[in-house]
């Protein structure tokens, strides 16, 4: 039977084209579907949105000729400073100070805006012979059989390919389809998230305060300008997103602190509400989940999208590997290992995260003083200063050969 592609991306965001890139490093061709329009994506306006990306990601995305395209937009994180805080009265004494000086291989990670990342991926889909897109199109159904994964999409159109992968968001309509069954809770917060330009230079450090209601992350953009990324409960959430903008910055520079001068609101302002939820299967016969179709975590680790690349990194890998070796890629014994591969790193996280925020999203009077003897602990300690910033590096753990660096 005729194929149109060895793998069927489901979801044009970033990971579908990351995915798209890594296969037709190796030489597979992919379809990806995406329900917006190409020129949607490719908005040019500065919107306040940014991505964390840790250094593997780096390294990840200079293998694929998507970093050289972006390095000069992209800000280093130097330092990071957490500490507990309480609106209002600053940070507290005791805190964590992470200098990228302590390890040797460099900046933690580098912030980069949302629309520089997403053009840069679009360019490179669009000039690689390997890749075709599907835009907008959305899918009507699908079916796995023992040769291959179909798609019908709303027009009628129907797709075959060996593997069909859901990168298509935490309602993930391919792992539904599938009948995969998700796990996890509502963290009844949501997040604000934003840009400001401020006075004063950031230097490249980025901060994170553990506030009662939730983190409030403080991450340095190129120029005297940075990210926030600010956590309440959904109601509180709701009400200030419902503010007009010089409410919202009233709202905003207590938490935020004078360190940095006079603030200022840049381009647009987005609620999102937080949850956790991971799917019960990774991978079936002809299938795999990527990103938030596999597993949506809080934002206050910054991981969401470094988690998403990591397992573009894998199963690209694993489906190229498997590919050198003659399997049929879509075998359910393939698509295991990338299951496997992710499975613990994902689980590891996600507890990690989940208990943080629970530990830290609080007004307890003995867990605060807890907390802050903790952090002033952990900034005694260098070893476990860099055992810390080697794991929000990426440097842990069984890494892919993208995430080294190494082409697959």
């Amino acid at each position: 039977m005729k194929m149109d592609a060895d793998i069927l991306i489901v979801g044009g965001g970033l990971n579908g084209p990351a995915l798209a890139l890594a296969a037709a490093s190796g030489g597979l061709s992919s379809v990806i579907i995406d329900a917006l329009p190409l020129a949607t994506r490719r908005k040019p306006a500065f919107d306040g949105r940014a991505y964390a990306l840790s250094l593997t990601s780096v390294r990840m995305l200079e293998v694929l000729g998507i970093w050289g395209a972006v390095r000069e937009e992209a800000q280093p994180m130097l330092d990071i400073k957490v500490s507990d805080g309480v609106p209002g009265a600053g940070a507290a004494p005791l805190h964590v100070h992470f200098d990228h000086h302590e390890i040797t291989e460099g900046p933690m990670g580098h912030m980069l805006e949302d629309r520089y990342l997403r053009r840069a991926l679009l360019s490179a889909v669009k000039a690689s012979k390997l890749i075709t897109q599907r835009a907008p199109a959305t899918v009507a159904a699908q079916e796995i059989s023992a040769g291959h994964a179909e798609v019908s999409l709303s027009d009628g159109t129907v797709l075959r390919g060996r593997v069909l992968v859901g990168c298509d968001g935490r309602c993930s309509g391919v792992a539904m389809r599938a009948g995969i069954a998700r796990t996890g809770h509502d963290y009844h917060q949501s997040g604000l998230v934003c840009a400001v330009s401020h006075e004063r230079p950031h230097n490249g450090v980025a901060y994170q305060q553990f506030m009662p209601s939730g983190p409030l992350a403080i991450l340095p953009l190129m120029g005297n300008r940075s990210a926030i990324v600010w956590t309440e409960s959904t109601a509180r959430a709701a009400e200030i997103a419902a503010m007009s903008d010089h409410d919202f910055m009233a709202e905003l520079r207590p938490r935020f602190g004078d360190f940095l001068g006079d603030l200022a609101l840049v381009g647009k302002r987005f609620c999102y509400p937080l949850n956790l939820t991971v799917a019960t299967e990774f991978a079936q016969s002809r299938l795999a989940l990527v990103g938030d179709a596999a597993h949506g975590i809080h934002y206050l680790a910054g991981q969401g999208l470094n988690l998403g690349l990591r397992d573009v990194a894998v199963l690209a890998e694993v489906l190229l590997d498997a590919a050198r070796r003659g399997e049929d890629i879509g075998n359910a014994l393939v698509l295991r290992r990338y299951a496997q591969w992710r499975g613990v790193d994902t689980a590891a996280l996600t507890a990690s995260t989940d208990l943080i925020n629970k530990l830290f999203s609080n007004d307890n009077p003995i867990l605060r003083a807890a907390r802050v003897a903790g952090l002033g602990v952990v900034n005694a300690l260098p070893a476990a200063r860099r055992d810390f910033m080697r794991e929000a590096a990426g440097l842990t753990g069984d890494m892919p050969r993208l995430l080294k660096g190494l082409p697959i």
